[in-house]
């Protein structure tokens, strides 16, 4: 398909994007968005220097590989370098939405979907403002590589996003509800789940009284857990921020006794939903990474360069958010694997705690923050008031050891509008979740 140069190593990443979005702000069309865009990045290694470009224009990739090639030094022994032999060779087409395709849904479907959802929200008198959301993108992908690779794969998500404000008796909440999947028909028959969250919500900001600050034991829903396992150790597991840090090497070594026994984490491209990627950016397929097994750190996520700089396998997490950047390590979708408890036993053997059933949003590294929209007391192992929390924290590595108990129910999460963000890269899909878990000496204020 194209002309590689002689002694360099070249690989091109094509990008077929379709992009839907319908927005409406109290019954009012604010954005109506379709969006096909093509664009590719190319980019040519040498062995001692990379040399990249983009462009929208397809018939000029063949110039852009010829422009770079000239700025690169030719290398006869290009193919043992360490760097390019770590590259995989896949070839076929994994076209996994043919049938499915979102983008072969009608606008007007689309639209009366969206607008199906208004009345729920229209008469509920204690909501003063709201927002309603439709979304979809397709992408197909293809990469080629002077090695031999030649893929052509896709992946798709659709979803439904509430936003709305309540004022009731005189106290205000910013509620949500969303729904992503990668099967428009799952978009269908929402009623009563949207019913269910709207009357919590109410109920929520009906009865809820401030925490008491202290040290709780926390019982995590599967949302809240996806949110601490991506922000707080999954973005500690991404190998770029360990190169030449000896420190965090020394702190992340692989079989280090790090967690509770009955930990495991997990990363895998290979769950359908927001983090699925069956190849990622470099053309490696995608394969479950444990970065925890049975409490002991087992992997971390990995491009070609940092895999080769840290002699370690390829775990397929090299990506980018567009054609227009180079891939760098990213999660896919990152989560707790489950255990042997139920969530009732979890919550049954706690004299006095918390359950965390939803979250605004989430950080961390070494020191994790998660600021909680919805919880709830528990008392006598029963799940009691409402409560006002502003955030959760603690320390990554101590925490990992607090969590002494995991729920046999789990769910992958994954969210509607926004994204992971990392250096100037955002916002990317990824996904989230786990199970129930229950984790002590939670620092709540």
């Amino acid at each position: 398909m194209f002309i590689f140069p002689k002694n360099l190593y070249t690989d091109v990443r094509i990008e077929n994007v379709c992009l839907n979005q319908i927005a409406y702000r109290n019954g009012e069309l604010l954005q109506s968005l379709n969006r096909n865009q093509k664009g590719a990045f190319i980019r040519i290694f040498d062995g001692h220097r990379w040399y990249y470009s983009s462009t929208t224009n397809m018939d000029r990739i063949q110039e852009e590989i010829d422009k770079l090639a000239l700025m690169a030094k030719e290398n006869e022994d290009i193919l043992d370098n360490p760097i390019v032999k770590k590259f995989e060779v896949n070839k076929g087409e994994y076209l996994y939405f043919k049938d499915k395709d979102i983008s072969n849904v009608k606008y007007e479907d689309k639209l009366q979907l969206l607008k199906s959802y208004f009345p729920i929200i229209e008469n509920v008198e204690d909501i003063k403002m709201w927002r309603a959301i439709y979304i979809d993108r397709k992408i197909i992908k293809e990469f080629y590589s002077s090695k031999g690779a030649e893929l052509k794969f896709d992946y798709q998500t659709c979803g439904i996003a509430l936003r709305y404000g309540l004022n009731v008796d005189g106290k205000t909440f910013n509620g949500k509800y969303d729904k992503t999947s990668t099967s428009f028909d799952d978009l269908k028959g929402l009623e009563e789940n949207i019913k269910e969250i709207i009357e919590r919500d109410i109920e929520f900001v009906k009865h809820a009284k401030p925490i008491k600050p202290g040290k709780y034991t926390v019982v995590f829903s599967p949302t809240a857990t996806g949110v601490f396992t991506h922000e707080s150790f999954g973005h500690k597991s991404e190998a770029d921020f360990m190169i030449g840090d000896e420190t965090m090497m020394k702190e992340w070594a692989i079989g280090k006794k790090v967690g509770a026994d009955n930990l495991s984490i997990v990363d895998t491209g290979d769950i359908l939903g927001s983090g699925f990627v069956p190849f990622d950016d470099e053309g490696t397929k995608s394969r479950k990474t444990y970065l925890i097994k049975d409490g002991l750190l087992s992997g971390r996520l990995h491009s070609i360069i940092t895999a080769e700089s840290l002699n370690e396998d390829l775990t397929g997490n090299a990506r980018a958010v567009n054609f227009e950047y180079e891939p760098i390590v990213r999660m896919t979708t990152t989560y707790i694997e489950p255990g042997e408890k139920t969530k009732e036993e979890l919550i049954s053997e706690i004299k006095e705690g918390i359950l965390i059933v939803d979250v605004n949003h989430g950080s961390g590294m070494s020191t994790f923050t998660i600021a909680p929209s919805i919880s709830y007391m528990i008392r006598d192992g029963k799940i009691a008031e409402p409560v006002n929390i502003s955030v959760i924290s603690g320390n990554v590595m101590e925490t990992l050891y607090e969590i002494d108990g995991i729920s046999k129910e789990m769910e992958i999460v994954t969210f509607t509008l926004g994204g992971c963000g990392k250096m100037d890269q955002f916002p990317l899909p990824v996904g989230m979740g786990g199970p129930y878990i229950r984790v002590n000496n939670v620092n709540v204020q």
